[in-house]
Formats: C-alpha cells, structure tokens, sequence
C-alpha cells in the first residue's frame, strides 16, 4: 500500500517542523566532520567543522611510500589484484576498470568476492577485457563482466570469470541468498558498438557455484535502462535500483514481485520479462507537494513521502525509461548511485548535481524506509571549490556499504584526489583512505575515483577497488578504534 499525500501531510503535522529540517547545516560539507552546507551549496571552514575533525574517525592519513593509498596510522592494505599484471586460474590477465564488489564468505573463514569490470563500447577498445570464457558469454561483442576472486583464509588468491560479453558493469548489490546482482550502465542496443544483443539489464552471478553463471541471461523484468545499485528488501520482496543518467536525470525504481512469487536462488532466471510491477518514485513535501528533483534538499533531516509511479515500457525498446514520464509526474535525481542495504532500510546515493539539477550540491546520501515509506537526507556534501588545495575535502560520493562499526563508508568519485571516506549516524564525515596514485602527470595530477567498497562478513577487511588501471585492495586495522560516541550506532533505522 503506497503512502498518500494526505497521509504524509497529517503525520508531519503531528511531528511538526522537525519532520524536515534536523540537526545544524552550518558546517563546511567538504571537509571532516561536516554534515551540510547552506542553502546555496558551499560554506567557508568552521570552528565546527575543526572540532569534529578530531573527535571522530581513525586520525589523519599517512602518506604512502609506494604512492598507492595513504591510510591513519595502524592501518595497512595489501593488492589482492592488478589489471594486466595478476592472472586468473586460466591464465589471462586480470581485466580493468574494476567498479562494485561484493564479498561472501567462503566455509573456511576466506572470501569470494564478486567483482564488476566497467567497460563500455567496443570490446575492441580495452586491453584488458573479461576474457570470453566458454559458457559464460551473453554478447561475444561486449568487453565487460564480473570476475570472482577467492582470497582464501591463508592469502591464496584465486580468480576466474563469472560472467562475460556484458557491458559497462558498473555497481550492483548482494541478494539475501548470497549472489550478486550486477547491472549495466549502459542502453546500447544490438548493432552499436559491435554489440549482437540488447544491453542496460541486471544479471545474476553466484560467487559459489560457477555452473549457475553459465549461459547467462539478462533479468528483464527489472527494466532496461543505465543501471546502477541494487539492494532487496528480505522481509517484503521489493527490489530497489538506481539509474545514472541524464537529460533528463535518472530516476529510482521498485520492482515489486508477482503474486506467489519466492526470492531465492536460481528463482530469478525463471522470470518472464514483463513479470511483477516496474515503478519509478515520486516523493513530496510535508505540504504534499511534489519534489520534483532531489537537489531541492537542502538541509541534513530532511524528510519527503514516497509514492510509486508505474513504468509503462521498462524493456525501453522505443523511449528510455526515464524519458517515458512527464514533467510533475516522478522525482529526479542527478547521478543515482549506490545503494546498501541495512538497518530496515537502504541508503542511496545522489553523487552530485550542477546546471542540469535545481540546485547545485557535491553529494547527498539518503535513507529509504520502507516501513514509514520515506526518505530522509542523512549526508550533504556542499561545492567542493578546492579539490587539490586540501586532501581533506569530498565531493562526489559513489558506491556505498553499511559499516559493522556504525555508520557508512563512502567511494569517492570527484574531481581532484579520491578517498574512502566515513560518515556517522549523525552526518559526521572522516577519512579512511587517499588514492596516492597519480595516472596524470605532475603537472596535471589525476587520481582515479574508488569504487567496489565492502567489508568481509568478519569485518576484519574492507575491500575496496582503485578503478583505473584497476586495482582491489584490501585494508586491515583497528576498525574498532571508531570513535566511542559513534562507534555501534544504528545508521537511518
């Protein structure tokens, strides 16, 4: 049952003010500590902002010298793979550009980790592609795919294709029964780019049992479009995803599952291509008013209603998806990127907006849940206006994961240097790590975004990926030592 306008209005009447404006939005957003930055988007350094860096997070970060990753100190990391230089069990390099990642734990206390390969156009363009092993191709034309990489309890590292021939593997998400969902960021139809199918769909990959990844086949009924994240609610069913495009923005989704219809592994593939129902949301105000683009958000607490409009055409075979709605009919948002799933709810990424979106902002986190039906805006990134000068500064957040230590950890994808960042249950942001590899020239330094953050289900590791030239790592330290006052908090519940 959706939540009507009538219904959000008189619960926020009850509430009061407080239903959307919560907590401080004076402090600098880019830099540590900071949670929001006034209307307008961007802020001068604060008294604030100083006095939360010391008081939450791992400490400052140490500079690396083998210029891969600086991390605070009691903090190390070790290359668990490198594109073109690690090799899989048949022999091939390691593919690049690695973009979302998913861990699960092996019987013995090791990890399988499900990695995607973001690579778009012609498979001919990338030196590195998914090897096109036999069985596990959908499209011979594309270059993308998933990797599966086992790093056993004893630091073995094993690595082998899942899925090959997809295109422009970008985030995903991890299903309740322990496979990964991974999506293309892409629309590129058969024809294009040498490509023989239709690409823009989900595709399921079991980090377990590769015989499942053979042949494999796109889940249509979760529509056609430039996917992003994913996440499954366990208790209703649902299926969360985000699009990133543009002109217009990209929108989010909620595939609800037909009548008798069970998640559970290998249930996906059994799915007809129109099954369930394909919606995209619109949120309102507590006036009941449409929000007709998430950047009107201004403030950290602001809370909207959701409701659920219906994709008419989600195989987007004549119009994109995003297209196939009117103006005051759904809610945009500009760079819908990651999603996790945690704490009865999912956060979700809108990775920054400019001159296509109302206002301009360097990011937003948000928190969906599905029990109250709303969504409230937990981190507010302002204009980052000095992405070199300071290595503290954010913008730009990309894939997502819910921390066992409380909080989020955040992949950065901005201009300028690219961390791993924290954020608290209370919009507090923290570094984790720096991306000390410059691809650029010292002139013109370039440091390429993170992507694929995850923690093993121990919670000893955090994995996380330099995308390019593609490189996963992972991080081992004192993730206990989180600030006392925010350490074990719930994050949105």
């Amino acid at each position: 049952m959706s939540l009507s306008r009538r219904d959000f209005v008189n619960r926020s009447t009850l509430v009061g003010a407080g239903v959307l404006i919560a907590g401080s939005a004076e402090a600098l957003a880019t830099a540590p500590g900071a949670i929001a930055a006034p209307a307008g988007g961007t802020a001068p350094a604060t008294e604030t902002a100083d006095a939360a860096r010391a008081a939450v997070g791992y400490g400052p970060l140490t500079a690396d010298p083998e210029q891969l990753l600086a991390l605070p100190a009691g903090f190390s990391y070790k290359v668990v793979t490198r594109a073109g230089v690690t090799r899989l069990k048949t022999g091939e390099p390691t593919p690049s550009n690695h973009d979302g990642t998913s861990a699960f734990e092996d019987e013995r206390g090791g990890n399988l980790l499900v990695v995607n390969h973001e690579l778009a156009g012609a498979r001919a363009n990338w030196p590195y592609p998914v090897p096109l092993t036999e069985g596990h191709v959908y499209d011979p034309g594309a270059a993308g795919g998933c990797t599966v990489v086992h790093v056993r309890a004893n630091g073995k590292v094993e690595e082998w294709v899942g899925i090959a021939g997809t295109a422009t593997n970008c985030a995903g998400g991890v299903t309740p029964w322990g496979t990964w969902l991974s999506g293309e960021e892409t629309e590129d139809k058969a024809g294009k780019n040498g490509f023989t199918k239709d690409h823009g769909y989900i595709f399921e990959v079991d980090p377990f049992d590769n015989d499942y990844n053979r042949d494999p086949q796109p889940v249509k009924a979760f529509g056609r479009y430039a996917h992003e994240a994913v996440v499954v609610d366990p208790r209703r069913g649902h299926v969360y995803l985000t699009e990133d495009a543009s002109n217009p923005n990209g929108l989010l989704f909620r595939w609800t599952p037909p009548a008798g219809f069970e998640h559970g592994r290998y249930k996906l593939r059994s799915l007809a291509p129109d099954a369930g129902v394909l919606e995209a949301f619109k949120v309102f105000d507590a006036q009941g008013k449409l929000v007709d683009d998430l950047s009107r958000a201004t403030k950290v607490g602001t809370t909207y209603g959701v409701d659920w409009v219906k994709v008419q055409d989600r195989d987007a075979q004549g119009t994109s998806v995003r297209k196939q709605f009117k103006e005051g009919e759904v809610t945009r948002a500009r760079k819908l990127e990651g999603m996790w799933w945690g704490d009865g709810g999912f956060h979700f990424v809108s990775s920054y907006a400019r001159s296509e979106s109302p206002v301009q902002h360097d990011g937003q986190v948000w928190f969906y849940n599905p029990a109250r039906r709303t969504i409230t805006l937990k981190v507010l990134l302002g204009v980052n206006t000095d992405v070199l000068g300071d290595h503290d500064n954010y913008d730009g957040p990309d894939n997502i994961t819910v921390s066992p230590y409380g909080g989020i950890v955040i992949a950065e994808d901005g201009e300028g240097v690219s961390h791993l960042f924290g954020a608290t249950e209370d919009g507090l942001t923290y570094p984790i790590a720096r991306n000390e590899l410059n691809i650029g020239t010292a002139e013109a330094p370039e440091y390429s975004e993170f992507t694929g953050v995850t923690f093993s289900d121990d919670g000893r590791t955090l994995f996380a990926n330099i995308q390019v030239p593609g490189i996963q790592l992972a991080i081992t330290g004192p993730w206990h030592r989180l600030n006392e006052h925010h350490r074990g908090q719930g994050y949105g519940g």
